[in-house]
């Protein structure tokens, strides 16, 4: 080998690990997005008794509640920890941090929609259904009781179309409803109370047919108010 082709192979594999190493540092590192709720979880009494604290921990979805529908949340012991765009995996990595740390007697789990939408990559209905049983677990052995939500219907998603989530959605709730029931768990239906004909959610409560408008929450606050009674009888 000659000099000069020693030299250009020296410097591409040097610009190789220059590029590697600064790909490295411009790497996402809080991938489940752990910093989001820190400084308020701190600054929530987690020491002081609060009767019948409720999380609620999801995605976009959760996290817009409180955005379209703040009122629904005043004055009563609800935490919202949804972050929007988040996945099953992202949830459980944080759930001790902004769940069971908070100390709540109800967690309500809303999640398994972005999944099947791929946010964070391919991801089976088995995988999604071990995520939120991980999540149960980690509750009840802490002694927090579970309301596991059905994922609500979605027809097609308008930032990944031609996925046909519907049917995938109907076997996923159909899992948790199974699980929820054998291990004394709390199901609460968003699905059966909201689907169309097309097994999607409808633009009286979803404009995008995802995330639910004021209207939307409107006919998911009974539901879930009534999820939450049950679960602490």
């Amino acid at each position: 080998m000659t000099k000069q082709k020693l030299s250009i192979i020296i410097g591409l594999m040097t610009t190789l690990v220059g590029s590697i190493g600064t790909m490295a540092q411009e790497a996402p590192q809080d991938w489940a997005n752990l910093k989001h709720f820190q400084e308020a979880n701190t600054l929530l009494n987690t020491t002081e008794k609060v009767p019948n604290r409720v999380v609620f921990m999801g995605n976009s979805i959760t996290t817009g509640w409180l955005d379209a529908r703040p009122d629904f949340f005043k004055g009563k012991p609800y935490i919202n920890r949804g972050i929007s765009g988040q996945t099953t995996p992202q949830m459980l990595i944080r759930f001790r941090q902004d769940v069971i740390d908070l100390k709540p007697k109800v967690v309500v789990i809303l999640a398994g929609t972005n999944d099947i939408a791929g946010n964070t990559g391919p991801s089976t209905i088995e995988m999604i259904v071990d995520n939120i049983k991980n999540m149960a677990e980690l509750a009840h052995s802490n002694n927090i009781k579970v309301v596991l939500s059905s994922t609500l219907p979605v027809y097609d998603y308008p930032w990944r179309p031609g996925l046909e989530p519907a049917q995938k959605i109907i076997t996923l709730n159909t899992y948790l409803r199974e699980y929820a029931e054998a291990n004394g768990h709390i199901y609460l239906d968003y699905f059966t109370a909201m689907a169309d004909d097309r097994n999607g959610l409808p633009k009286k409560y979803a404009n995008d047919e995802v995330h639910p408008t004021v209207e939307g929450y409107k006919a998911m606050e009974p539901l879930v108010e009534s999820a939450i009674a049950k679960a602490l009888e």
